[in-house]
């Protein structure tokens, strides 16, 4: 019998996704629980019994963005995962807004599954972004998630401290999205297809860029990203 590796609630409205992906789960070893409504699932998840969460979208009583939203508010460390409609960008891009850590597209494969809510599981307790990094004229804060430069400030996630800080300790040369996925994501299987840290680094680029006008993350097309030099 596979020892019990974390504590999961599953909210999900379809009562054959449901009891699959309880299925599956307490296959891998986890222990699961589910329901079918998204404020029973607020409730269920606000007791902080859950080392992760899996919420659908689209939920009867409350959406899986504001039940995302909500837990985030209340449980910051909570590991969330959304189940988005396949190749729904603005999900994924609301949903990452809303906290989750990751998403996976329906219809997901078993393995797709299981390499993405173990590396959020992994994640837990194991952040890399903690430190204050000053790089061109900005100030990265791990320990409040904030960005400032010239009087201006932002609010950052966690993933994002955690991009820039890795970054910004390999800033003498190109980080692939492979690395990202392997030392940020803690994937393990990163052959996986995903557009996590484009959408990722889209958005962290946009925040920067409320800061000051200079380059600050760079794509090297075929290759990955690196901070710009410091003159």
């Amino acid at each position: 019998m596979k020892k019990s590796k974390a504590n999961i609630l599953v909210v999900e409205d379809d009562p054959s996704i449901l009891e699959g992906l309880l299925d599956v789960l307490i296959f891998n070893g986890f222990s699961a629980q589910g329901v079918e409504n998204g404020l029973d699932g607020l409730h269920e998840a606000l007791t902080g019994r859950y080392d992760l969460l899996l919420l659908d979208v689209m939920l009867p009583g409350m959406d899986g963005f504001s039940l995302c939203e909500k837990v985030r508010r209340e449980l910051p460390n909570q590991a969330i995962v959304l189940l988005t409609a396949k190749g729904d960008e603005a999900d994924i891009l609301t949903g990452f807004k809303a906290g989750a850590d990751d998403y996976v597209s329906k219809p997901f494969s078993i393995r797709e599954l299981m390499v993405r809510v173990e590396a959020v599981l992994r994640r837990i307790g194991k952040r890399v972004g903690d430190e204050e990094i000053s790089y061109l004229g900005c100030t990265f804060t791990g320990k409040t998630l904030h960005a400032a430069c010239s009087g201006k400030d932002v609010e950052l996630t966690r993933r994002e401290m955690d991009i820039i800080s890795y970054l910004y300790i390999n800033r003498d040369r190109i980080v692939s999205r492979k690395e990202l996925l392997e030392k940020v994501w803690q994937y393990h299987d990163v052959d996986i297809e995903t557009r996590t840290v484009d959408i990722h680094i889209l958005k962290l680029r946009k925040k920067i860029a409320e800061l000051t006008d200079a380059p600050f993350i760079a794509t090297v097309r075929g290759e990955g990203y690196r901070l710009e030099p410091e003159s």
